[in-house]
């Protein structure tokens, strides 16, 4: 098997484990002038086609997780309840705000 077919499986291992929508934290990052905090959550946008999983992070910053130099994982399902019941709390605090 030559590198590019190595490439293309991998990245097509990746878009199939980490779909669009996928919430995920950044454990570490490598040596990238971008680089998002440690522990940072954030939103799988895209994989493209050499495994880079492009994402929107909770800090606003829009950057690609590179497999193998960036550590990440999925967050559990814990976790993404934990994100549900917090967002509507918010919600609920926003409905006793003054309406006019």
């Amino acid at each position: 098997m030559n590198e590019w077919d190595k490439l293309h499986r991998m990245a097509e291992r990746y878009k199939a484990e980490y779909p669009s929508g996928t919430r995920i934290m950044l454990l570490s990052m490598g040596a990238d002038i971008h680089r998002v905090k440690d522990n940072t959550r954030g939103t799988v946008i895209a994989v493209d086609d050499i495994g880079t999983l492009h994402c929107n992070f909770d800090t606003g910053a829009m950057i690609g997780v590179v497999p193998g130099e960036d550590s990440f994982r999925k967050l559990t399902e814990e976790e993404l309840a934990e994100e549900q019941e917090t967002d509507m709390d918010e919600d609920e605090d926003e409905d006793f705000g003054m309406k006019m």
